[in-house]
């Protein structure tokens, strides 16, 4: 199996495999360089001494027998066979002149020092610089994404769009480069094989001509000589008239990525970073991961993979996607962020974040995802049933850490604490269903609110179970301790000291959002 090819297609999805394929293309280039250097070496010292002109012979004999050229793709055309076969066949010829002590022409320098050394140092040397560029602006790129990516939401959407501009730009030059690097990478390899064959051939030429012995193999050798050129110019030719079409089909794909992607079982695939916990109190990380997903057989797979640590793939995860969320940025502060959950895990949500609103979208579609839904997550954790008692009338008035909610809350707890109340299960009995709708109904509405009479038996009576009751933290689009410190605020009721219990309790409190904080205050000294 020789080299994999290179598609076009692929520098839009910099996939950990596209990159393992550029650098064994980078790998036989280098190869080559170093072939070349050593070949250049062998025949200058073939030129410089006639005492060593058996040995270095001996030398170049050996280094054109054990090189290789590389193929792209599944099988050789014949005249790749050939070219191929060509350095075996000199190295043959090599040996049989073994005991001819000549002096090369200094034609040789002509015919073959100077083509491998401008070959060497303006086409490999070019592909080196290529690669240096192409490495710098890998760098740049995705140390720029994940810059960008770690924006808060939270800032001027003037500042967030000039900020999506300039990565859009900056990843559209990042393409353009890479689809240049790609090319040049095509290119080298096709060409090497006629310009590092053809002054080996030009050397031979002129090695008969001073070998007075060597009539008689220089005439065996013109047929294989002529058959080369034939398979050498061939293979020019077919460069050559496949270089426009290369081109055109680089331009056409760069038109439209998404359009000419390469077709494969995936019905989704791409970066997206993904949210680690760790333990308390480090908060988390997010790394970014290559992920993939059938729709078909619902399987979603991630494989870890960071650009700039030398692109090791890290060890590939799988499970079955249950179902997926969308983020919106009031519960996170980042963007383009979504949950998904595993059969496997039910209740434990992972949090990715794509590059972008338009990634975010073409994912969603991917793995059917959901608008947020906060009553999903009500309803799974809801004991007595109340919530499904109320979700129409939740539904209706949509509970929201707001002036209004404050306002319930301060006036409620005021009255509790201010009157006091004889009922038992204050924290958990409810109301009768339909006053307590009719009351929040009106604490609810702005215009209405400031009418609501806590001194009446009635309504007091009502409200104050609800408030109690917990219905109303319940029926929030997040709990006040939030979804993404959950998992942390579990950890540290595992805790051995009541002092680091308290330190670590203390420490996430102070991660919460301002509002989240504010109303816990309010209950926890109403507790209290």
């Amino acid at each position: 199996m020789g080299l994999q090819p290179l598609e076009f297609s692929d520098c839009y999805l910099d996939s950990p495999w596209f990159r393992e394929r550029v650098r064994a293309h980078e790998a036989e280039l280098e190869k080559t360089n170093k072939f070349i250097k050593e070949l250049l070496k062998d025949g200058k010292n073939l030129i410089a001494a006639t005492k060593n002109l058996s040995a270095a012979q001996r030398k170049f004999a050996h280094s054109l027998r054990d090189f290789k050229f590389e193929f792209i793709g599944d099988a050789e055309t014949d005249d790749e066979r050939y070219i191929d076969a060509s350095l075996h066949e000199f190295s043959n010829f090599l040996k049989n002149l073994e005991e001819q002590r000549e002096i090369l022409a200094l034609s040789v320098t002509e015919t073959l020092i100077k083509p491998l050394e401008r070959f060497r140092k303006e086409q490999l040397g070019a592909v080196k610089e290529e690669k240096k560029k192409f490495d710098k602006e890998t760098e740049k790129n995705y140390s720029l994404l994940e810059k960008h990516l770690n924006l808060s939401a939270k800032k001027k959407e003037l500042q967030l769009q000039e900020a999506d501009n300039q990565v859009e730009q900056n990843r559209k030059h990042f393409y353009e480069l890479s689809l240049e690097y790609v090319c040049k990478l095509q290119e080298i390899q096709e060409r090497k094989k006629f310009e590092c064959v053809e002054p080996v051939l030009s050397f031979f030429q002129g090695l008969f001509t001073f070998y007075h012995q060597g009539y008689e193999l220089a005439k065996d050798f013109n047929h294989y000589k002529m058959a080369l050129q034939i398979n050498i110019q061939n293979t020019r030719n077919r460069f050559e008239g496949t270089r426009s079409e290369v081109e055109e089909l680089m331009n056409k794909i760069r038109r439209n990525p998404q359009e000419h992607k390469r077709a494969n079982h995936f019905t989704m695939e791409g970066y997206l970073y993904v949210q680690e916990k760790r333990p308390t109190p480090f908060g988390s990380s997010w790394v970014k991961h290559y992920c993939m997903y059938r729709k078909e057989t619902k399987k979603f797979t991630m494989i870890p993979f960071e650009h700039r640590s030398g692109g090791k793939v890290g060890d590939e995860e799988l499970f079955i996607l249950t179902y997926c969320t969308k983020r919106n940025t009031d519960t996170i502060d980042r963007r383009f962020c979504f949950d998904l959950e595993a059969s496997d895990r039910p209740g434990v949500p992972v949090t990715m974040q794509a590059f972008s609103e338009e990634d975010r979208k073409l994912w969603m579609e991917a793995l059917d995802g959901k608008e947020a839904s906060s009553l999903i997550f009500n309803e799974r954790h809801d004991c007595n049933g109340v919530l499904k008692l109320f979700k129409p009338f939740f539904l209706l008035i949509g509970a929201q850490l707001d002036k209004i909610g404050f306002t319930i809350i301060k006036k409620c707890i005021s009255a509790v604490e201010t009157r006091g109340i004889n009922d038992q299960g204050l924290y958990r009995v409810v109301g009768v269903s339909s006053k307590v709708q009719r009351l929040l109904s009106l604490l609810m509405d702005a215009k209405t609110c400031s009418e609501v009479d806590l001194e009446n038996s009635v309504d007091w009576e009502n409200i104050a179970k609800f408030i109690m009751s917990s219905l109303f933290y319940r029926s929030l689009p997040e709990p006040l301790m939030t979804y993404e410190l959950h998992g942390e605020f579990i950890i540290p009721a595992k805790s051995g000291s009541p002092e680091s219990r308290v330190n670590a309790v203390h420490f996430l409190v102070h991660k919460l959002p301002e509002k989240n904080k504010e109303m816990l205050e309010i209950l926890v000294k109403h507790l209290a």
